[in-house]
């Protein structure tokens, strides 16, 4: 009993709830916290505010999510199914906030409640509307199949990455991506055609497509893309320089294509330590002769010189403080002691001690059994033994 429970339970985590039939057969579907990468905390739960009551965050798929007022006079909650107001028609969608938390989305969101329009929610979902909503969302894969079939055939350079329907069934968003402007205009025409439905397309880039698709990146985790990230920001390879990374384009590179959202996460730090080093571009002049930078730790505050230009050996650390005290010196003509005497000492770290036998690499190998040799019977021995005799 408990399999059939299970395979009866379907998760849709792109809107973040589990969609099931009871007992009489009827199709419910429950919310889900945590599922969804638009999900936000709700730190103000429990607190009731009065001018707060009407405004509710409904959340439709992983890609889209806004403000209604509630015209319905209904008591709602976090968790509900309603139908809400669309440009043509109803939408289908799941109560995700409520409460003062409201008002700092409004905030976040730079949404003026006085001056704003907001749709309203009509009602709160029956069955019936539950069940048509789902025949429209098991649409969403084959239609997003046959619309690139289609557009192939037309030849357009574009790619359809998502297709997501209106809780009414009759109007369909298509997500794509295009490096050029695309004429839509037979495009369409074949789309209503073919599917019967209002067409919108909406163009994403190709940060929001690895968002919408999802997988797992180079550090073994969820993209960050398709598990929390919804604003993206602007990276360059000046992010990547000021943390002194290797160019290569290869590594850089995310699954999208793009630079690695992941290279902003660190960025501030090394940006605020290049602060504390100075810039050599030339050699120190010292008592003792010319000292070359050959490497640099930003975040330790640390710079490496070395006497020999063409050397790594002999690499001697000094502090990035020190540094700027001897680029002024020589800025005034004064040359500095040896970089011996204001080295950065560091204690001597501890070697990898091993075990015994450990450093041997044939330990692996199986010990080969040595043949017990038969010990002949001395003579003596036979002599003194009456059985032999």
């Amino acid at each position: 009993m408990e399999n059939r429970e299970v395979e009866s339970k379907r998760y849709d985590c792109s809107r973040g709830c589990v969609v099931e039939r009871d007992r009489e057969g009827s199709l419910v579907c429950t919310y889900r916290p945590g599922c969804c990468k638009l999900e936000v905390y709700d730190w103000l739960s429990g607190i009731h505010e009065e001018q707060n009551e009407e405004f509710f965050e409904v959340r439709f798929k992983n890609t889209r999510k806004g403000i209604y007022r509630n015209a319905s006079g209904q008591s709602l909650k976090t968790g509900d199914l309603v139908i809400v107001e669309a440009a043509n028609g109803h939408d289908l969608g799941i109560i995700t906030l409520e409460g003062p938390i409201i008002v700092k989305q409004m905030v976040s969101r730079r949404i003026n409640p006085e001056t704003y329009e907001f749709k309203k929610i009509y009602r709160r979902a029956k069955v019936f509307d539950i069940e048509k909503w789902q025949e429209a969302i098991a649409r969403e894969h084959g239609v997003m199949i046959r619309a690139r079939q289609i557009a192939a055939d037309l030849q357009l350079d574009m790619k359809i990455g998502d297709v997501e329907f209106q809780g009414d069934g009759t109007k369909a968003i298509f997500y794509y991506i295009a490096d050029a402007r695309v004429d839509f205009r037979q495009l369409i025409k074949v789309f209503a055609e073919e599917f019967r439905i209002r067409i919108e397309m909406k163009q994403i880039g190709a940060r929001q497509e690895a968002g919408l698709i999802g997988g797992i990146g180079v550090c073994g985790r969820e993209l960050c893309c398709s598990n929390y990230i919804s604003n993206f920001k602007s990276i360059t390879t000046q992010t990547a320089r000021c943390q002194d990374l290797s160019l290569n384009p290869q590594k850089l590179a995310g699954q999208c294509g793009k630079l690695k959202c992941c290279l902003n996460y660190e960025a501030p730090v090394y940006s605020d330590a290049l602060t504390r080093i100075p810039r050599v571009t030339q050699p120190l002049e010292l008592e003792d002769g010319q000292a070359f930078l050959i490497k640099t730790d930003i975040l330790g505050e640390t710079m490496w010189f070395s006497y020999d230009s063409s050397s790594l050996a002999n690499l001697i650390p000094v502090p990035a403080s020190k540094v700027a005290e001897y680029i002024k010196m020589n800025r005034k003509g004064i040359k500095p002691e040896s970089l011996f005497s204001h080295a950065e000492t560091k204690e001597e770290e501890t070697g990898f001690i091993t075990a015994v036998g450990d450093d041997s690499i044939t330990r692996f190998d199986e010990a080969k059994r040595k043949r017990k040799k038969k010990r002949k019977p001395r003579k003596d021995a036979k002599d003194n033994n009456p059985k032999q005799r």
